[in-house]
């Protein structure tokens, strides 16, 4: 036992001291926020002004001034026509899309009179203009707009490929039609306001015993989903790599000779394994603190400017001991697999070759949770659930989704735990034999009878 935790101790405080741990320690919230609130920031950036002219075909050219001032006002305006015909047909997509569009700049907009002209002259001469950097581009709006519903609208820029503008004069231009044809059709403009006002709907999770909780967001359980996915296939992936690199270098360095002279392979094996584990529990300690503070700062931030609802969802303490349990038994199940790889191979390119597999199979984990997310308790659900290369992701996401049965999670725990211990016998059968093995890499016939001698 002395030498195990000897073995634990040294794998510990030689990886928690590396650079490298304080690095990625100190990287991962750094990066949680350059992709969280960086975007944001960019978001908020003034593009500057937009110069566009509008061609109105219509019958005294009547829909300039309603497509001019929808254009022109912000989207935040509620009083904004576009927006108010927006919001009939907005679903939660459209409205993330909508918020990513704010960032955009103000628009400078002019009349291009037809009165004279053909169609084609007037164009020709907006085309000049725009070669010239006086506009971005122009609205061509056809006189039948109002009454054909396959009539379109044509835009003609510069740069069609700033979909963001271009996707803002879209709708900004859609809302303005709308609200003309409902104008046309007799329907007073304060009465399209107050019969758009959108309905507000509140989610509640449920189980057999009623409500879990108060209300709940779902837009935010689905990525509570994805984030814990996520979290435990990158981590799981990156200490399973750290292992094996400590093989492959023990075994290149011949190390290994020396420490098997004081210690069982077994007890080392163990100790390197369950040494990294402790490390990366620590890592993803010290992330969770930190997510946690900028999640609750961001909260109270969002508050402070008055925005409210915003809904966490909320977690039993059982939830976290589930965590714990299913990271462990991923970490052991890659890790000793990648432990099997180190001692077979001779170099760590080889070893990162016959890693592949390991790897897909782990990102398979993390496909599926896709699929678990929208249907926990289906029996695909269930059945991935049940095997353990993928039930430290997907049983994770059927907990956060929809909390199975009790007695589904205590057996893909044992079904997993059973595996776990299976592959660390088989590895300590191999592992000794495999590390003092030198010049090529050990083939599948040779392991097989590596485990039947012993």
């Amino acid at each position: 036992m002395t030498k195990f935790l000897a073995v634990v101790k040294r794998e510990y405080i030689q990886r928690v001291r590396a650079k490298m741990f304080i690095l990625l320690t100190v990287m991962g919230p750094v990066m949680l926020l350059v992709f969280t609130v960086v975007p944001g920031l960019l978001f908020n950036i003034k593009t500057g002004e937009t110069r566009i002219a509008i061609v109105d075909q219509t019958e005294g050219q009547k829909l300039f001034e309603p497509i001019r001032r929808a254009i022109q006002k912000r989207e935040t305006d509620q009083n904004n026509q576009a927006q108010i015909v927006q919001q009939l047909n907005a679903n939660a997509k459209e409205k993330l899309e909508n918020a990513g569009k704010r960032f955009a700049g103000s628009f400078s907009i002019e009349r291009a009179d037809l009165t004279g002209h053909s169609l084609e002259e007037v164009k020709r001469n907006l085309n000049v203009r725009i070669g010239k950097n006086e506009l971005e581009g122009y609205l061509v709006i056809p006189g039948d707009i109002l009454t054909n519903t396959n009539s379109k609208a044509a835009y003609y820029g510069r740069n069609v490929g700033d979909v963001m503008t271009t996707d803002q004069i879209r709708d900004r231009l859609d809302g303005a039609i709308r609200v003309q044809r409902l104008v046309a059709s007799g329907v007073k403009e304060e009465e399209i306001e107050k019969l758009s006002k959108t309905v507000d709907l509140a989610t509640y999770p449920v189980n057999e015993q009623g409500e879990e909780g108060g209300e709940a967001s779902g837009m935010s359980r689905f990525m509570l989903v994805f984030i814990i996915a996520f979290l435990i296939y990158i981590t799981v992936l990156l200490y399973g790599q750290v292992v094996l690199g400590a093989i492959v270098e023990e075994k290149e360095t011949r190390i290994a000779e020396i420490l098997f002279s004081s210690v069982r392979s077994l007890t080392l094996m163990l100790g390197k394994l369950i040494g990294v584990s402790f490390v990366a529990l620590t890592q993803l300690a010290i992330w969770g603190v930190v997510f946690l503070l900028i999640t609750l700062y961001g909260i109270n931030a969002l508050a402070a400017r008055g925005v409210e609802g915003i809904n966490l969802p909320q977690l039993s303490p059982l939830f976290f001991v589930f965590f714990v349990l299913y990271f462990i038994l991923g970490y052991f199940v890659y890790a000793t697999i990648y432990a099997l790889i180190g001692s077979m191979v001779t170099n760590a390119q080889e070893g990162g070759q016959l890693a592949m597999p390991v790897v897909f199979t782990l990102l398979a984990g993390l496909y599926m949770a896709f699929v678990v997310i929208r249907s926990p308790n289906a029996p695909f659900a269930v059945w991935v659930s049940m095997i353990p290369l993928f039930s430290p992701i997907t049983m994770m996401v059927r907990i956060v989704g929809q909390t199975p049965p009790m007695w589904q999670i205590l057996l893909s725990l044992g079904i997993g735990y059973l595996t776990a211990f299976g592959l660390i016998w088989l590895a300590s059968r191999i592992y000794r034999i495999g590390m003092l093995m030198y010049g090529k890499r050990a083939t599948i016939p040779e392991v097989m009878r590596w485990v039947r001698q012993q």
